[in-house]
C-alpha cells in the first residue's frame, strides 16, 4: 500500500480515538460533543495543520449518509409507549411548525439583512430543524417529565423530512418559475406521505422476517437491522419520496418489536450513530474556512435572536396550544429546540447547487449553530428549574443493559440436559453450586421461568448460570460432575475433572 493511503489511516484512527475520548471530556464539562468534534476538524483543516478539503458535493453526500444513521439510531431506541401519547404534537412541531419558523425567520432576515426573499426564506428553511444528535444527547442528561422529552425528540426526529425538501425546493426554484405555489405544497405532501408507507411497508416486513430468520450468527442480527433502515431511506428515495422520514417509521417500528438479539441491535445502532456523528461533525469542520467567519458573527447572532425569541416561541405556540400543552411546558419546549449538525448539513445543499449568497449563508449557520448550541445547551438545566418542568424522581439517562456483566466481573454460562444426562431428575438445590454461582433460568418447551429451589430438572431443559469469574470453574466442574453421576457425583467419587472416562 502506498504511503500516503497508511498515513491518512494512521491520522483517520488517531482523530478517532480523540474524538471518542472527547465525549468522556464534554460530559464532564457539560460541553456539547459536536462542538468539540467540529473544533477537531476546524484544527484539521487549511488554518491549522493544513488539510485542504472543499468538496461540497461529497459533504452533502456524506452529510446524508450519517443523517441516515443517526435517525435510523433516534427510531429504534424511540419507545413506542412514550412516543404514542405525544405522536399529534409532534407531528404538528414538525410541519406546521416548521413553515411557522421559515416564514418568521424569512421575514426578519428579509427586513433586518436585507437580503432577497429567496434567500431570506433559505435561511428559514435551513434553521427550522432542530438536529436529533443534539437533542438526544442533552435531554437524556436532564431530569425531565417523560412526555416534554418524548415530544423533543420525536420532533427532532421527524421535523428533518420536510425541511429537506423544503431546502430542495428553495434551492432549486428558479426566479422564472410560474407554477402555481399550491403544486409545490402537493410535492411536499405527497413525499412525506409516501416515506411513511415506505417506512412503515420495509419496518412491518423487517420485523416479520427478523422474528423468523435463523441467521447463523448473532452479529449478523443488528446489521440487518440496521441495513433494513437504510433500505427504507434507498426506497423513498427511488420513489421521489421522503427517505429520512421513511427511515425514521422503520426505525421505531423494528426497535419497538421483540427481536431476537435487540439489546444487541440497539448498542450497534447506538455505535454506529456515535461514529456518523464524530465523522460528520469533524467533515464540517474541516470543510468551513474559519478566516471568513468573523464576517458572519452579527448575521448569525441577528437570524439567531430571530430563530430563539421570535420564531421558535410562535411555533410552538401555535402547534402546542391545541393539545393543551402547559405553558411553562411550550415555553421549556421553545428554548430546547436545539440546532446542531442538521443545519449545516442542509446548508451545503444551496452551496453545491450554486446559489447566490449560499457561501455566506453556510458561514452564517456554522456561526450560529456554535454559539446559540453553547448557550441554549448550556443554560438548558436552569431553564428547566427556573420553569419548575423538572422532575427530580426520574432517573437521568437511565441504562438498562441485556448483561453488563463485565463490570460486575461475570461470566454466564448455558447448560442443555440431554438425554441420558444425570442432571435429569436433580432439584435446583442438589446442584451445589459453589457460592457466587446461581441458576437464573430455566428454558423448558419454548418458555422461560426463573427457577426456585425445589424446581426439579427435564431433560431437554436448558439452563442460564451467572457466576463469578472466581467461581466458574469449580461451578463447571460441579456440573459436569453431577452430569455424569447425579447428586451424588462425590460419593462415587466424580469430582467433574475434565477427563474422559
Amino acid at each position: 500500500m502506498s504511503d500516503s493511503f497508511n498515513l491518512a489511516l494512521l491520522l483517520g484512527a488517531a482523530v478517532l480515538l480523540v474524538a471518542v475520548g472527547a465525549v468522556r471530556l464534554s460530559t464532564r464539562v457539560g460541553l456539547p460533543s459536536l462542538l468539540v468534534y467540529l473544533a477537531i476538524g476546524m484544527v484539521l483543516g487549511r488554518s491549522g495543520l493544513g488539510i485542504r478539503f472543499d468538496d461540497v458535493e461529497l459533504t452533502r453526500t456524506l452529510g446524508f449518509c450519517a443523517l441516515v444513521v443517526i435517525i435510523a439510531e433516534g427510531g429504534l431506541t424511540a419507545r413506542w409507549s412514550t412516543l404514542r401519547p405525544v405522536l399529534g404534537v409532534a407531528a404538528v412541531l414538525s410541519t406546521v411548525g416548521v413553515a411557522v419558523s421559515i416564514v418568521v425567520v424569512g421575514v426578519a432576515v428579509h427586513l433586518l439583512l436585507g437580503l432577497d426573499w429567496r434567500l431570506a426564506l433559505l435561511y428559514g428553511a435551513v434553521l427550522s430543524s432542530t438536529d436529533a444528535a443534539a437533542v438526544f444527547a442533552t435531554l437524556r442528561r436532564l431530569r425531565l417529565p417523560p412526555r416534554l422529552v418524548a415530544i423533543l425528540e420525536a420532533e427532532s426526529g421527524m421535523n428533518d423530512a420536510p425541511v429537506v425538501l423544503l431546502v430542495i425546493l428553495l434551492s432549486s426554484v428558479m426566479p422564472e418559475a410560474t407554477h402555481p405555489w399550491w403544486q409545490d405544497v402537493l410535492l411536499v405532501g405527497y413525499e412525506l406521505l409516501v416515506g411513511a408507507l415506505v417506512g412503515l411497508a420495509v419496518g412491518l416486513g423487517g420485523r416479520w422476517t427478523l422474528r423468523r430468520a435463523a441467521l447463523p450468527s448473532s452479529g449478523l442480527y443488528p446489521i440487518a437491522a440496521v441495513g433494513l433502515t437504510v433500505l427504507a431511506y434507498a426506497a423513498g428515495a427511488v420513489l421521489h419520496a421522503s427517505g429520512f422520514l421513511a427511515v425514521y417509521v422503520a426505525g421505531v417500528l423494528l426497535g419497538n418489536a421483540r427481536l431476537p438479539h435487540r439489546q444487541a441491535i440497539l448498542g450497534f445502532a447506538d455505535g454506529l450513530a456515535w461514529l456518523a456523528q464524530i465523522g460528520l461533525f469533524v467533515l464540517l469542520g474541516l470543510l468551513v474556512t474559519p478566516t471568513r467567519l468573523d464576517e458572519a458573527v452579527v448575521p448569525a447572532i441577528v437570524a439567531g435572536l430571530a430563530l430563539v425569541l421570535l420564531a421558535r416561541p410562535l411555533s410552538v405556540a401555535v402547534c402546542a396550544a391545541p393539545f393543551r400543552v402547559d405553558l411553562r411546558d411550550q415555553m421549556f419546549l421553545s428554548w430546547a429546540g436545539l440546532r446542531g449538525a442538521v443545519p449545516i448539513v442542509l446548508a451545503t445543499i444551496p452551496l453545491s447547487l450554486r446559489v447566490p449568497g449560499a457561501a455566506r449563508l453556510f458561514d452564517v449557520v456554522f456561526v450560529l449553530v456554535v454559539i446559540f448550541t453553547l448557550v441554549q445547551a448550556g443554560t438548558l438545566a436552569p431553564v428547566a428549574r427556573w420553569l419548575r418542568v423538572t422532575a427530580p424522581a426520574e432517573a437521568a439517562e437511565l441504562r438498562v443493559e441485556t448483561a453488563p456483566l463485565e463490570r460486575m466481573r461475570a461470566d454466564l454460562l448455558q447448560l442443555s440436559v440431554p438425554p441420558g444426562s444425570r442432571l435429569a431428575g436433580v432439584h435446583i438445590d442438589e446442584l451445589r453450586l459453589p457460592v457466587g454461582a446461581s441458576v437464573t433460568l430455566v428454558l423448558r418447551d419454548g418458555s422461560g421461568f426463573v427457577p426456585g429451589l425445589d424446581t426439579r430438572l427435564r431433560t431437554g431443559d436448558s439452563l442460564l448460570i451467572v457466576a463469578t469469574f472466581e467461581t466458574r470453574d469449580a461451578a463447571e466442574r460441579r456440573l459436569r460432575a453431577v452430569s455424569r453421576r447425579g447428586r451424588l457425583a462425590r460419593w462415587f467419587g466424580e469430582y467433574g475433572d475434565d477427563r474422559s472416562e
